[in-house]
């Protein structure tokens, strides 16, 4: 990837086929991209930057008391999220059936056999991850579906490192990073949406913006909850 170098800030540069010249700071970690017409010369992106590197600044310095969660080592009353709320890990150990039950609203039940390794186990909950939002992905499509009149030809489930979703237009596949299940409902939904809505618009241009803006208009406030929130240990963005 092509890249800059702006008063000691890296900037990744991606060139495509859009009109003006456009700059992101990403959460967790303040990587900054600009998107650029595939013609703009070196100098110009370089002149962009400057002029902006007040904000950059800002923006990156938001980030930097972001919450971060420690890796995992799935012990007794660890903590642990499941749509958007805290849990405390209630590790069982016995020789039956590996299993994860969301006991109430304060403790998740980890069952597992004996001397069962950290891997091992993070492995477990990683499958109940999955399974959970499998099953609160279908509805929240179907309800999309009716509200922007496109049809989504299939759905994935992926722990993704880059990004909280994404879409295939041609194919009108859309992708959901596993790490949602930690998240509010709202805010998965509200990245089904946006990748949905790419369906309608390819680009984050003001046509992208204004189907956002009228079928969720609430979006920007649930972009940036789901940027303040928690981030595991993992550095990816979106």
């Amino acid at each position: 990837m092509e890249q800059i170098t702006i008063s000691n800030i890296k900037i990744d540069v991606v060139r495509k086929d859009i009109k003006n010249i456009h700059l992101a700071v990403y959460p967790p970690t303040g990587r900054v991209r600009i998107a650029a017409p595939i013609k703009t010369n070196e100098d110009a992106i370089r002149l962009f930057a400057v002029s902006k590197l007040g904000w950059i600044k800002r923006n990156q310095r938001k980030f930097e008391g972001q919450e971060r969660i420690s890796q995992r080592e799935y012990k007794q009353r660890e903590s642990h999220y499941f749509q958007g709320r805290r849990f405390l890990l209630n590790v069982i150990e016995k020789e039956a059936t590996p299993k994860v039950v969301l006991k109430n609203k304060k403790f998740i039940d980890l069952h597992v056999r004996p001397e069962t390794p950290i891997s091992k186990r993070h492995e477990i909950m990683t499958e109940w991850y999955r399974v959970q939002l499998k099953n609160q992905i279908p509805s929240i499509i179907s309800k999309w579906e009716k509200i922007l009149k496109v049809q989504v030809a299939e759905w994935r489930v992926q722990q993704m490192k880059t990004k909280w979703g994404s879409c295939n237009i041609e194919k009108k596949r859309i992708w959901i990073n596993l790490e949602l299940a930690k998240k509010p409902e709202h805010c998965l939904e509200y990245i089904i949406v946006h990748e949905m809505v790419h369906l309608l618009e390819r680009h984050h241009n003001d046509k992208f913006l204004y189907y956002m803006d009228t079928h969720l208009p609430n979006w920007r406030q649930l972009k940036t909850e789901l940027n303040k929130l928690p981030v595991s240990h993992a550095d990816w963005i979106y």
